[in-house]
């Protein structure tokens, strides 16, 4: 079992930046991936980033070279530093784990709003 609490979202300007963090708590925090997905209004959720276990990282074409994911496994918490916001990553943004070996990711976080506004 593992729990995620997300923070860091908020209000910002089109062009600014926001720094999402997620802590995990619980067995074999260490060996999950970890990923960010997000829900903006009348839309599906999305993904957005994930970060193996040993650091290998993937993102959504939208955000390639704006936003970075990072973990640090001594404080069991996953990062989501996002640059150059535009208005349309304006959603909530959720944190979420998952076993290496399986594909769909078990466990979720209850998400933090981010807005940009333009």
């Amino acid at each position: 079992q593992v729990q995620l609490v997300e923070s860091g979202g908020g209000l910002v300007q089109a062009g600014e930046s926001l720094r999402l963090s997620c802590v995990a708590s619980g067995r074999n925090v260490p060996i999950y991936v970890l990923g960010w997905f997000r829900r903006a209004p009348g839309k599906e959720r999305e993904f957005v980033a994930h970060i193996g276990s040993g650091g290998r990282t993937d993102y959504a074409d939208s955000v390639k070279g704006r936003f970075t994911i990072s973990r640090d496994n001594v404080k069991n918490t996953v990062y989501l530093q996002m640059n150059s916001l535009k208005p349309e990553d304006t959603a909530v943004y959720y944190c979420a784990a998952r076993s290496s070996n399986v594909g769909t990711y078990r466990y979720w976080g209850q998400g933090t709003q981010v807005t940009v506004s333009s």
